[in-house]
């Protein structure tokens, strides 16, 4: 191959690896790591030659990689990708309740139709309820047949 085409697959393997950087998704950069890998093949005597700088290459970019997340010039980029609010109590949010176990066998009233998700009144407490499949009327008596979790199962009475 011509001297001319290999330098244009490295400089295009950079340039894709750049603008994946500004573009995320992987595709992107998959390329520029392909075109980079193609232009060495094209451009060394050897297979062994070729397999010693790809491992290289593969090397070299797995460390810039890791790099960049410690260098403070880079940091920024790697910010833009982290969530950085958390849900409190302060705020407002409520962690389930982690056993429903007590309510298994107990009996209440659909507080709106359930299909089959919806709200239902047992014991006095209003609890996110499922159904096995069927559509349940709103006021219906129904009965808890089943706890999964955080998931409460009920059947119509």
């Amino acid at each position: 191959m011509g001297t001319g085409f290999v330098i244009t697959l490295f400089v295009l393997g950079i340039i894709l690896l750049v603008l994946e950087i500004f573009v995320p998704g992987g595709i992107i950069g998959l390329f520029g790591v392909l075109a980079l890998i193609t232009g060495i093949v094209f451009s060394v005597d050897s297979f062994a030659q070729g397999v010693f700088f790809v491992g290289l290459l593969l090397l070299t970019l797995t460390g810039i990689f890791l790099l960049s997340f410690r260098l403070p010039q880079t940091r920024f980029l790697w910010d833009r990708f982290a969530l950085k609010t958390r849900l409190t109590t302060k705020d407002g949010y409520v962690t389930p309740r982690q056993n429903y176990e007590c309510f298994l066998d107990k009996q209440g009233i659909a507080l709106c139709q359930l299909h089959p998700a919806g709200t239902a009144d047992i014991n006095g407490e209003r609890l996110d309820v499922v159904t096995e499949g069927a559509f349940v009327n709103s006021g219906s008596r129904i009965k808890v047949i089943a706890v999964e979790g955080t998931r409460i199962i009920v059947r119509q009475m």
